[in-house]
């Protein structure tokens, strides 16, 4: 069965300002309201209400309302660096189970719980020096981006609960077959892919105008 393994919100340790980053996560107990953001500048920043943005320049906002990955990919990845990964250290709000979360069509939904929560997939993460920090590992950022598993970021079209233990149904999946790996591989390592991209109508504005500047070169 797809579910939410757990629900993870920013934690903010002795003297970390809340401002500075949000990446640690970790998982919570109850309900976690969800709901659009708005606007990535200004706006309220992350989906989840208690939830906390750091830089607001590039996380956040309704495209990036909220971000889950596979508790299956986690575990990929805690063979190959030997080393303990707990749900939400990657930075996630959601941690799933049985949700191919790298194959996701851009566009499709997700019905989540049954307190009428629905989201859409957006667009895949790209890392940044803030997750490479936070692992501690030496070229973190490129064998992340090798991997090829980034997670998915999602936005609210319905808000409502979230909670640990929540069944996922993903469903509506455009035929377009744009999914959260092909748009990756595009922006990070094959970037004349980027054009191909522009079939998910479902795409962020700012990925469309990256994708169509490509196109035109």
């Amino acid at each position: 069965m797809a579910m939410v393994l757990t629900v993870n919100s920013a934690h903010v340790g002795p003297g970390v300002r809340a401002a500075t980053t949000g990446i640690d996560k970790r998982p919570v107990d109850g309900p976690v309201e969800v709901r659009p953001p708005g606007a990535m500048r200004g706006g309220l920043g992350s989906g989840l209400v208690g939830d906390s943005i750091g830089n607001s320049k590039f996380h956040g906002g309704d495209d990036q309302a909220v971000y889950a990955y596979a508790r299956e990919d986690l575990d990929v990845w805690q063979s190959q660096i030997d080393r303990e990964i707990t749900n939400g250290m990657f930075g996630e709000n959601v941690t799933t189970s049985g949700v191919d979360v790298t194959n996701a069509v851009i566009g499709e939904r997700w019905r989540v719980g049954s307190g009428g929560l629905l989201l859409q997939v957006t667009r895949p993460r790209t890392p940044c020096k803030t997750f490479a920090v936070r692992m501690g590992i030496r070229g973190w950022i490129k064998t992340f981006t090798n991997g090829g598993t980034p997670g998915a970021y999602l936005r609210v079209l319905e808000p409502g609960p979230v909670a640990a233990g929540d069944e996922i149904e993903v469903f509506d999946r455009p035929e377009h077959g744009v999914t959260i790996a092909t748009v990756y591989r595009a922006m990070m390592l094959e970037p004349d892919l980027m054009p191909s991209i522009l079939a998910a109508d479902e795409l962020p504005e700012p990925l469309k105008r990256q994708a169509r500047r490509r196109a035109a070169s």
